[in-house]
This record gives structure tokens, sequence and C-alpha cells, in this order.
């Protein structure tokens, strides 16, 4: 099918349901997907349209009380295109009109008008002689239908080597090789999130998100790596039993860019990552309001937080580590001074006790480990911190809420400086928190102990946004998800998250039927703050071919005697 060959002619219509077009004969209803983009040329202005459902019709019931018989061909054809024909659905979401419509369908030489022929008019008109706008109207019946061109991709979704904005190409549409680009710069002024069941590739588009922000500087990444998937090579879709396929993690691609802090040192050095930074949290970094939100995952009380409170009260900071080393009688003498419970308390103690099993919990630490990481996001690094073994529910969440609070805390501090002193030296690099199973912080119940939900309703109030990786978006809070920019969401089969996805968006019950068609692997459903309009994508591989698109730089060629004085040098200023 060519751009000068109409698909078929609009019959009807409205501007809240959608279009109705009747396809034409040499057009087949089996040529076209949902998801898939056509232009809708009417007199004054091109519409650019979401196709949203095919069906079929015919112009009297009779022939299917009497169907043909699938033998006889001829009648089927005689039938085609005037008794049977396809139908289709449109969403429009953009339109192309003339800066200025009384001189763009007159021309000078002849005085006729050009309406007659849009889209000779339309291919007539430059860039810069077309403005792009939100639907605030349709077109008249009977105009033509045409499928996209690449210069109508262009136009809408821009290109990734325009020197004036952070473009970077995220996949291409169904059916057509140009490359559909997200504007970074748009898309870190807000929460993100990433969305999509179980084995439909989410870590795998979400490496291609983080390595677009890294190449186009658009901001720092901080990468809470619950599964050791995103800072070091993991294993690909690709592998088989007998063969174990990887792919090239972040520090490979960008290794003077990217470092990797553990929790797990042990399990960090197994995999062969290099240059891992060990890292490590006490106990006087842990706050009553981080224990709130694991109460699930230790069984606590609402009566042993409360008391939690009392002994943090009395003994400040290091209240756990207090705790931890008192008797029996020591607890009940507690009690009878300071109101506590002494069952609540000996309860408390006993659960407590379940994080001296994890690795990275040390009673305290001569090293300010979160400092080292400010310095590292301030001097335009990115982290990841991998769990490696420590990567059960308990443990993600306390260690992700404890070090996250702790860099909101610094940037709020950094942002007041920078508001008050107007001095662009003092204005911080914006930060992008990526966090994988985003319902178990921002769920209603839990949603206001997590430093995650004040970070999403602030939208970059402090220079900090979230990337939210999630199979389950009806579980995050909805005030939380209707906060969320740009949403991009692989295959859903649940209704409940289905309808999580449209939290907020308008038009969206058009787009539920494009969310559950989509392939199971590499498509997906890009809409919000970072595209001009909803749109289908065929999902760029990460694979060797990204590696060269995105500039990747063989590791084994930067360990230079200079490169590695210069890595050297980086430890030294960081207490190492």
């Amino acid at each position: 099918m060519q751009l000068e060959h109409p698909l078929g002619v609009v019959i009807q219509g409205s501007l809240s349901k959608g279009l109705e077009i009747r396809l034409n004969p040499d057009c087949s209803v089996e040529d076209l997907r949902v998801g898939k983009f056509v232009v809708v040329q009417g007199r004054r202005s091109r519409f650019f349209c979401l196709l949203t459902d095919v069906s079929l019709g015919t112009s009297s019931p009779r022939i299917l009380a009497d169907p043909p018989d699938p033998a006889n061909l001829f009648l089927q054809e005689v039938l085609a295109g005037s008794a049977t024909y396809g139908m289709a659905e449109l969403a429009p979401m953009l339109m192309f009109t003339p800066k200025a419509e009384t001189s763009s369908f007159r021309s000078p030489e002849d005085g006729s008008d050009r309406r007659s022929n849009g889209l000779s008019s339309y291919q007539a008109q430059s860039s810069e002689e077309l403005e792009l706008l939100p639907v605030k109207t349709i077109p008249s019946h009977f105009s033509q239908v045409y499928e996209a061109s690449q210069r109508d991709f262009r136009a809408v979704f821009g290109w990734e080597d325009d020197p004036h904005r952070r473009n970077f190409s995220i996949g291409r549409p169904i059916d057509m090789d140009v490359p559909i680009c997200i504007d970074l710069d748009r898309f870190i002024e807000r929460s993100n999130g990433i969305f999509g069941k179980s084995g439909t590739g989410k870590s795998f588009l979400t490496r291609v998100i983080l390595s677009g922000i890294i190449r186009k500087q658009a901001a720092v990444n901080l990468i809470f790596d619950m599964h050791s998937e995103y800072g070091w090579e993991a294993a690909s879709e690709a592998s088989t039993r007998s063969h174990v396929a990887t792919v090239k993690g972040l520090r490979q691609l960008f290794p003077d860019q990217v470092q990797i802090y553990t929790l797990d040192p042990e399990s960090t050095q197994r995999r062969g990552v290099r240059d891992a930074q060990e890292l490590y949290i006490g106990y006087d970094q842990i706050e009553v309001e981080d224990l709130a939100l694991v109460r699930q995952e230790l069984n606590l009380s609402e009566a042993s937080l409360e008391n939690a409170i009392i002994l943090r009260n009395e003994f400040g900071k290091g209240w756990i580590s207090r705790l931890l080393t008192m008797s029996n009688g020591e607890i009940q003498e507690f009690c009878e001074t300071k109101m506590g419970n002494t069952a609540s308390i000996m309860a408390l103690q006993r659960k407590l006790n379940r994080l001296d099993d994890l690795k990275y919990i040390k009673t305290s630490c001569t090293r300010n480990y979160i400092s080292q990481i400010l310095k590292t996001l301030d001097a335009g690094k990115h982290i990841v911190i991998e769990f490696g073994s420590q990567s059960n529910m308990l443990s993600y969440m306390l260690a992700t809420n404890i070090i996250s609070r702790r860099i909101h805390a610094a940037y709020v501090h950094k942002a007041d400086r920078f508001l008050q002193s107007k001095n662009p030296s003092d204005r911080p690099r914006p930060l992008v928190i990526t966090i994988e199973e985003a319902h178990r912080f921002l769920d209603s119940a839990t949603v206001k102990q997590t430093i995650f939900g004040t970070i999403a309703r602030e939208m970059r109030k402090y220079f900090v946004t979230l990337l939210v990786v999630d199979q389950r978006p009806s579980g995050i809070d909805p005030e939380v998800m209707s906060q969320v920019g740009t949403r991009i969401t692989a295959l859903l089969n649940d209704e409940k998250d289905i309808e999580a996805i449209f939290t907020g968006v308008s038009g969206g019950q058009n787009l539920r039927s494009v969310l559950s068609k989509l392939d199971s692997k590499q498509q997906a459903l890009l809409l919000g703050h970072a595209v001009p309009m909803p749109v289908v994508v065929q999902t760029r591989s990460y694979d060797a071919q990204f590696y060269r698109e995105i500039g990747s730089r063989d590791w084994e060629g930067l360990e230079t005697p200079a490169l590695l004085e210069a890595a050297a040098a980086a430890k030294a200023d960081l207490g190492f």
C-alpha cells in the first residue's frame, strides 16, 4: 500500500468516539493491524490517527443469511467491495493544520482551489508551514484515509539527531521502519513507569531507557538492581539448557560513567564484576518509618511500632542496637519508667533479630557510604546498587527506602540552596531513581510511609523522579499512578492492571483494545508526557547492534595505564 493510494474513506464518527472508515475494495482488512497509524486528509487539516479496531461489514443481511459457497471464488469477488467490505475504527490523535490557511489552499499561479486534492496540498508544504495541534474537530464525510508516511512520523515524534532536543529512539511503529523517539528532557520532568506482565521483557526495555538517559546525559541514575540484571552481564532470553547467552550490563556499556555498589560483595565477585564498591547500612540509619514499610515482612504489630517510637525517643539513633542488647529485666524496668508495653517491646526485639541475617546490616558503620553515593552522583556518575543474594522483599524494601530517603533529603537541601542563590553552578543534576516491584512501595496502605510516594507526587520539585518497573500497576495507589508522567506498557492481561494504566488518561477507553492485543515480546504502548501522543512500538532489541548504535566502548580497550591511574585517583577521592 503506497501513500498515494487511499486505504478508504471516512463514513461516520465523532470527536469522542472516533472515526469509522470503509476500506476500498483493493485494501484487505487482513493488511491492517490494531495499533497501526494512518492519516486522514480533511479539507483544511490532516489528522494523524491510531487504528483501534477492524471489522467486517455487509450491505444486506441477506448475504449473511445465505453466504456464497467457499469454492465459488467468482461470486466472492463480485460481492467484495460493494456488498461485502472491511471496516476500521480510528482514534484521531493529532492534526496538522497549515499556519496560513487562506494561502495554503489557493495556488497563486492559476487561482485554483487546492482543497480538491488535499494530499498534494499537504505534500507541497514544508514542515515549517504546518502546525501540530491537539485534535479539536474531525474530518468531513468521505475524507480520504492514507497510510502514515515517514514524514508524518518525523513531524510528530521528531528524530534522534535533533540538535535542539534530547530525543532517543525507543523503537519503531508496527509495519514501518522509522524511529519513534521520546523526549528525554520531558521524560525526566516527571516520574515514569515501565509495566508489563512477567516475561514480556520489562528488564530489557528498562535497560534501553536507562542507556538512552546515560547516552544523552539527560540525568544521573540511581538503580536499585533487585536481581542483578542492570549493572553487569545478565542472562539473555536466547539462553537454552545447553547454552547460556548473556547481554551486557550498563557498567560494560558505559564503563567510565557507571559505578556498581553491592550489598553482597561475595555474590558480586563470583559474577566477575569489576571494581564494585561495598555498601553497608548501620542500625543507626534505620528509622521507625523504615520498619513501618516492612511491618508485614517482619510481622510487626501496630503496638510494636508505637513502642519503637518510645525507644527511639529515649535512646536516639542507637535505639535498635540498645534494644537488641537489653535483657528481659531491663525491658521490664524500662517499661515501668517510660510507660512502654513489655510484651510488645519483647516481641519487637525478637523480630528485629531477623535483621542480623542481612549481610549489609552492621551495628555501626565507620564510613558514610551514602555520602559516597552522593559524591558519585554529583560527579555525574550513574550508580547501580546490586543486592545479590540479599534480594528478598524484606532486604530490598528496607535498603531501598533507607538509601532513597537520605538521598532525597540531600537533594531537598541542594534544591533549596539553588532556589536561594539562583546560581547555575548550584543547580542539582536531575536524578532518576529506578525501583522494581514498585507496587510494594506504592500501594495505598504503605505509600505514605515510603519516600517514593513523596517523590512521585513532587513531580521533580527537588530534581528527583522515579522510574518504576512493575507487573502489577493495579497495586499502585491511584493518586500516585495519576502522577506517572510517561507509561511504557508491554502486554497486560488482567483487567484491573489495564484499567490502572489509563488512570488519568483522556480517551483511554479507545486504547484498551490496543494494549490487550500487543505481542508478548518486544511490543509496548507509549503514552504520556514524553511523547506527543500514544503510540505502539516494536521496541529496540538489546543486542550487539544496540551496543554499536548506543556508542558502546570496548571494556578491554579502556584498561590502559592512564585509565587505571585515573580510576585509582577517583577511588582515593571517595575515601577508598
